[in-house]
C-alpha cells in the first residue's frame, strides 16, 4: 500500500485541476492566439503563471485504484501490475488466467 498522504495529495491535485480547467484553457487560448497584440498575450501568460501549480493536469499521477501504487500502472484497468496479477490469480478478473509452465 502507498502512503495515504501521497494518495490524498494526488486526489487534491485532481480536484484542483478540475476546478481550474476552464480558466486554464481560456488563458492558454488567449496566450497562443497570434492575432492578438503581444501585450494581451503576455498578460494572459502572467495570469496563467499565477494559477496554483497543482492546478496543472500534468502534475496528477496515475495511481492504482486498489493499492495506490504509482508505478507499473495499466491505464485501461486503472490498477498496478502487482494488484492485477493478484486478482488474476484469485480468479477475480474474467478471462484472465495466470500463466504457468
Amino acid at each position: 500500500m502507498a502512503k495515504k498522504s501521497a494518495v490524498e495529495k494526488n486526489k487534491r491535485r485532481a480536484k484542483l485541476a478540475k476546478k481550474f480547467t476552464s480558466k486554464r484553457e481560456w488563458l492558454k487560448a488567449i496566450a497562443n492566439n497570434q492575432e492578438l497584440p503581444a501585450e494581451e498575450r503576455f498578460a494572459a501568460r502572467l495570469k496563467l503563471a499565477q494559477l496554483p501549480r497543482n492546478a496543472s493536469p500534468t502534475r496528477i499521477r496515475n495511481r492504482c485504484e486498489v493499492t495506490g501504487r504509482p508505478r507499473g500502472f495499466y491505464r485501461k484497468l486503472k490498477m498496478s501490475r502487482i494488484s492485477l496479477r493478484k486478482l488474476a490469480s484469485e480468479g477475480q478478473v474474467p478471462g484472465m488466467v495466470k500463466s504457468s509452465w
